[in-house]
C-alpha cells in the first residue's frame, strides 16, 4: 500500500476513534494552498483541529514527534483559513490536538500546542 493509502486508512481509524469518544467530525482533509488539517471536529464546547500521525514502529521516533514547530505553524495558518471560510466566531473555544498512532498504540494528546 502506498503512503497516501496508509495515511487515509489511519485517518479513517482516527475519525472513528474520535466519534467513539463523543467528537462530532465536521471535516476531513481541509486543504488550502498553505497546507492541510487532517480532521476538524467538535468536542463540546471546543472546535478542535486534529493532526493525525502514524508510525509503524518506534525505531524512527514517535509519531507525535513529527508535529514539530514548523508543522504546528502551518496547521495554525490553515486553521485561520478555516475560521474565515466558515465565519466562525472568534469567541469560540478552540484547541489543537494530535492523534499519534505508534504501531498499535493510540495516543490522543489534547491541547498539544
Amino acid at each position: 500500500m502506498n503512503k497516501r493509502r496508509v495515511g487515509d486508512a489511519y485517518e479513517d481509524a482516527a475519525a472513528s476513534y474520535l466519534e467513539s469518544i463523543g467528537y462530532r467530525v465536521l471535516e476531513r482533509n481541509f486543504r488550502v494552498r498553505q497546507g492541510e488539517i487532517d480532521i476538524i471536529a467538535f468536542d463540546k464546547p471546543y472546535l478542535v483541529f486534529i493532526e493525525v500521525k502514524y508510525r509503524k514502529s518506534k525505531t524512527g521516533g514517535y509519531a507525535e514527534e513529527a508535529v514539530h514547530w514548523k508543522k504546528q505553524q502551518q496547521i495554525r495558518r490553515v486553521a485561520l483559513f478555516y475560521l474565515m471560510k466558515h465565519h466562525v466566531d472568534m469567541g469560540t473555544p478552540m484547541r489543537f490536538d494530535v492523534l499519534a498512532i505508534n504501531g498499535e498504540e493510540v495516543r490522543h494528546i489534547k491541547n498539544a500546542f
